[in-house]
């Protein structure tokens, strides 16, 4: 087993599970009940932390975890063609009118 991820606490942690079982790699969640040992652990070491089965598919989890951590970053806003309203990037349809805003 290879740790592949280090949270910054437990949902984090499952998101990032749950994107690597999706792609069919195992994993396990370490560290899930440490954070009641901050304080006494240090913080990286109390830290839940995702761990792939097959170590030969760490390379590729850790760079589904880098691809999927830069969709995270919110786009600028973006204005809808249709009826001008400004949009949040990361949406695909305009909240106001329906319409398809399409790619930036």
């Amino acid at each position: 087993m290879k740790r592949v991820y280090s949270a910054l606490n437990l949902p984090d942690a499952h998101i990032v599970a749950d994107l690597l079982l999706q792609s069919g790699i195992a994993t396990q969640i370490f560290n899930v009940n440490a954070v009641g040992a901050l304080g006494e652990l240090p913080v990286d070491a109390a830290q839940p932390q995702v761990w792939v089965e097959d170590d030969a598919r760490a390379a590729e989890a850790r760079a589904l975890i880098v691809a999927h951590q830069k969709k995270q970053t919110q786009p600028a806003q973006r204005p809808c063609h249709q009826c001008g309203e400004l949009n949040p990037g990361n949406f695909e349809l305009c909240w106001n009118c329906g319409a398809s805003i399409g790619a930036a």
